[in-house]
């Protein structure tokens, strides 16, 4: 299968590419290095695989590219940390729809007039933001109250825009939620302002890449982002990329929406007492509590029975051994100067 993926350069996008070639996929990858600045990836000379630098929002460029694919992985998107979502709250609205008209504007004529037979739609977590459900199942979008940050909202666009271009033009899709990504790769953007927590500047307010380079620059006590009793689902990017693959590939995720997170539970005070543990484990643990930012939802838990009983997927891999390949990585970072 012929696969476009764009923002192929981002974070989950270096794991998706992966997944897709190491299970025989050809792969067209589009990204215009806004997020991180340019980036060299392990399989740039892979054969199955063609990068083009471009913007996603340029819509003969994706018509090019998608004329000939089989389906299409809309990752492309302006995504950041919490601090985002009031710095940038119109960009991640307006950007985000701009890229998600021209890629369903792209989808729907490659669909009516070339090959294409389906669009997958990286929405998020966030189109839950203001549910009360837990654990959240699929469909809990269509009950709840409206995201009130302008990027969980634009993600639960994201869905509409594949709910209308189905009603309308027939175009099969996917839409997958991922939650709480946790891997390598993910520095500091290059469009964060300074934020800091404690002396520490923060890489995208992302919770594990920020509380792993506060440990390893000696921060004693640790600084946490509200009182460290949210909580969330951190989910090892390489068996994200794995359920993406699976909703790419199975015909009984057509005209569906799947959860693909861990079953487990983690506050961010655990998270913060296990990162502490593999890196200083010989200092007692102490924290303080920094006031949080106002999209920090305070749970997100999601039911992920749907992706096990209809895709067969189960995020495995346990957040210990997630870190056990991240720290090593932001260690390397800081020395670098990448966060």
């Amino acid at each position: 299968m012929k696969i476009l993926v764009s923002g192929s350069a981002g974070f989950i996008g270096g794991y998706l590419v992966q997944e897709l070639l190491d299970q025989g996929h050809q792969v067209v990858g589009i990204d215009n290095f806004s997020k991180y600045g340019k980036v060299a990836k392990s399989y740039d000379d892979h054969p199955n695989f063609r990068f083009v630098e471009g913007d996603a929002k340029d819509l003969p460029l994706i018509m090019e590219l998608i004329a000939d694919c089989d389906q299409v992985v809309a990752l492309a998107a302006i995504i950041g940390g919490i601090s985002l979502f009031h710095e940038l709250a119109y960009d991640l609205l307006a950007e985000n729809e701009r890229i998600m008209a021209a890629t369903f504007d792209a989808a729907i004529w490659a669909f009516r007039e070339k090959r294409l037979r389906k669009i997958n739609v990286m929405s998020s977590s966030m189109v839950f933001e203001s549910s009360s459900t837990y654990p959240t199942p699929e469909g809990e979008q269509l009950k709840c109250p409206p995201p009130l940050s302008t990027y969980g909202f634009q993600k639960l666009a994201c869905e509409y825009f594949a709910k209308g271009a189905s009603e309308q033009y027939g175009l099969p899709y996917t839409i997958i939620r991922p939650f709480n990504a946790v891997g390598i790769g993910e520095k500091r953007a290059v469009y964060d302002r300074d934020v800091y927590s404690g002396n520490i500047k923060l890489a995208m307010s992302h919770v594990v890449p920020d509380l792993v380079q506060k440990v390893f620059k000696g921060q004693d006590p640790l600084h946490i982002l509200g009182e460290g009793n949210q909580v969330r689902h951190y989910t090892y990017a390489g068996d994200l990329a794995k359920g993406i693959r699976a909703c790419i590939e199975s015909d009984k995720a057509v005209n569906e929406d799947f959860n693909l997170s861990t079953p487990v539970s983690t506050s961010v005070l655990e998270l913060a007492r296990m990162i502490w543990g593999k890196i200083r484990e010989d200092k007692p643990f102490q924290y303080v509590c920094d006031d949080p930012f106002k999209y920090d939802v305070q749970k997100r838990v999601p039911d992920v029975m749907k992706a096990k009983q209809v895709l067969g997927f189960e995020a495995r891999t346990s957040l210990s051994e997630a870190l056990d390949e991240v720290i090593p990585w932001i260690e390397n970072q800081i020395r670098v100067g990448g966060i």
